[in-house]
């Protein structure tokens, strides 16, 4: 059995919490902490520090594209804003809610050119 949950008794190992990043050393025999929500790995600790620079490796191949796709997610998002802002303007006539407009809207005075 490799997964545990919380609150069961274990024999002695390192468990792991991969999601709260908690690590439990079990001397002889113990409880797990937590709740039955809680998962526990156990692995011993020379495959966790074997499988660290894979990660890093992994994390260092994937780091442009993961910045390429934060960088198109901010312009896309600023694309889609203005146009919203463009068909909110358009749609409102230029009218405001705050303002009653009872004597209906306010025009310009033609100037005589005489």
């Amino acid at each position: 059995m490799l997964t545990y949950k919380g609150g069961i008794r274990v024999s002695k190992g390192t468990y792991w919490n991969l999601r709260k990043g908690l690590r439990v050393d079990i001397a002889d025999e113990g409880i797990l902490p937590g709740d039955a929500a809680s998962t526990f790995l156990r692995m011993p600790v020379a495959v966790m520090l074997l499988s660290g620079p894979f990660i890093g490796l992994l994390y260092a191949i994937l780091l442009p594209i993961i910045g390429i796709a934060t960088v198109a997610a901010f312009a896309v998002r600023g694309i889609l804003r203005g146009m919203y802002n463009l068909v909110a303007k358009s749609i409102s006539f230029g009218l405001q809610p705050k303002n009653a407009y009872l004597s209906g809207k306010k025009r310009k005075e033609k100037k005589d050119a005489k």
